[in-house]
């Protein structure tokens, strides 16, 4: 899509009369909208919140519910954990990095045990108890689970403390989530236009005032007497956009409810707001963390490149940013046999074999790179050591015979055979509009645009080029709700 074209802003002068106004608009309702206009609406502005879909949740919904929260919450503390916000700090830095904004970065660390309180006070229940095992997201009802916390290098630069919060749900957990943070806005007094699709802002000089939507084809006008916050989601559904800033994606599967088409960024660029980190993606490949930890991940050469107990959103970047696919996850019977069914996922696979040089004649590995990669993992396991990736000696162990490889690219659906038309990697973007921290948006020049914030992931948030469960929802109702309160103050004449 052509973005300065599609989404031109509209002068007020050219209105006349709106149809509709409030104190503060808000675009988008998933957890940064909810979360804004939840604030907003309890420091007494009247809101309106415009959401595109049916109903409100958007991608925030169909999300895993993960919440990256620490400090000291009172669930790390009931599973005997303690923990600050320095060293929550310490590990995020890195692990969002590099080139993670550390000015929001601490103070969501600083925040955090306060935004953990903030979610409870809004009645979601975490249940006192820690998911011990490997996995995108626990088939459980406990509250806390490890997201790479305790694998090296994170393991080294902090103490290794588990922060993945989960709504007290099993597997996926973002509707409950947002179940709270819908009925909270509302119970505020939040009002909500559905169906309706922001399209433009409205300016009055270099003010924004208001949106322009459209609604089963009808333009509307919507003025806003203090501001307008945007939080319309990334931009993975929008092929144009992909190939212009994130083409690592392009060909990949999304993960999105289908309405991250960038809308919010480009309202924002059409009127010369600037961006940050437009190219940084989070990468998640099938590959069972249960699975590659108990044995090892390698590229089409058949090496190794990492550690396979590291948060596998981390070593799916690795493997399709940097390394020559295809990727296999190869591990023995041992291995495969001692992983928890509820872990499985129903990945079988693809190949066994007796031994590892038939194994490469079926993965079409160079001859004896499979037998040396193996080799030399077995020779330092008996050791207790792996002295080249770091893996944790908890799941260090000599692969013996039978083997077996699992392609990535057929999935995590059962029977797992991919057709052949899918790549076994799905992702989204985590670039947008770059803000303060309180959620105003900042033009080319460095300038704040008096009438606009931003938050979720229509903004660049605190990511840098890393990524880690959670760190969504948990950057998007922090700061969210930050934008909402700023949003509420910005009173204008008139």
């Amino acid at each position: 899509m052509d973005t300065a074209r599609s989404f031109t802003p509209v002068h007020a002068g050219d209105i006349g009369a709106f149809d509709h106004e409030a104190d503060v608009l808000v675009a988008g309702f998933g957890c940064a909208g909810a979360a804004a206009a939840y604030e907003a609406a309890t420091a007494g502005a009247e809101v309106l919140v415009l959401e595109r879909a049916g109903g409100p949740g958007g991608s925030s919904a169909m999300s895993g519910g993960e919440l990256y929260l620490g400090g000291g919450t009172a669930v790390q503390r009931a599973c005997g954990y303690d923990d600050s916000a320095d060293n929550m700090f310490a590990f995020l830095r890195v692990a969002l990095g590099p080139h993670a904004d550390e000015e929001k970065l601490r103070l969501y660390c600083d925040g955090s045990v306060e935004h953990f309180e903030w979610f409870r006070e809004r009645g979601l229940t975490f249940n006192p108890s820690l998911y011990e095992g490997q996995s995108w997201m626990p088939p459980t009802q406990d509250g806390l689970m490890w997201l790479g916390e305790n694998a090296y290098p994170y393991d080294v630069v902090a103490d290794a403390v588990p922060r993945g919060h989960r709504p007290a749900t099993e597997s996926y957990g973002g509707w409950m989530l947002m179940e709270k943070l819908v009925a909270a806005a509302t119970e505020a007094g939040t009002r909500q236009h559905a169906d309706t699709r922001a399209t433009g802002l409205v300016l009055d000089g270099g003010a924004v005032v208001g949106l322009v939507a459209r609604k089963y084809g009808e333009r509307v006008t919507y003025r806003a007497r203090r501001a307008v916050v945007l939080t319309t989601g990334g931009f993975v559904d929008d092929e144009g956009m992909l190939a212009d800033h994130a083409p690592m994606l392009l060909g990949h599967g999304k993960v999105s409810a289908g309405l991250d088409d960038g809308s919010g960024i480009a309202m924002g660029m059409a009127i010369g707001a600037a961006t940050r980190g437009m190219s940084v993606t989070q990468i998640a490949a099938s590959i069972l963390p249960a699975m590659i930890c108990r044995g090892m991940l390698v590229n089409s050469r058949g090496q190794r490149f990492i550690n396979e107990d590291v948060y596998p959103g981390l070593a799916s970047v690795a493997a399709v940013r940097h390394q020559p696919a295809p990727h296999w996850v190869i591990i023995d019977e041992e291995g495969y046999e001692d992983i928890p069914q509820r872990d499985l996922w129903n990945v079988r696979p693809a190949f066994v074999d007796e031994t590892l040089s038939g194994l490469e004649k079926d993965l079409g590995l160079p001859p004896g790179a499979l037998e040396s990669t193996v080799a030399t993992y077995n020779e330092h396991a008996e050791r207790g050591e792996d002295p080249y990736f770091h893996k944790n000696a908890r799941w260090l162990r000599p692969l013996r015979p039978p083997f077996a490889a699992i392609d990535p690219r057929r999935g995590f659906e059962p029977g797992g055979e991919g057709g052949g038309s899918s790549t076994g990697v799905s992702g989204f973007t985590l670039g947008g509009l770059r803000t303060t921290t309180d959620g105003a948006v900042l033009d080319v020049s460095g300038n704040v645009i008096d009438g606009l914030y931003a938050a979720g992931r229509a903004s660049s948030g605190m990511h840098g080029e890393g990524y880690i469960s959670g760190t969504s929802l948990g950057d998007g109702t922090f700061f969210g709700r930050r934008a909402g309160r700023a949003a509420a103050a910005g009173r204008r004449d008139g």
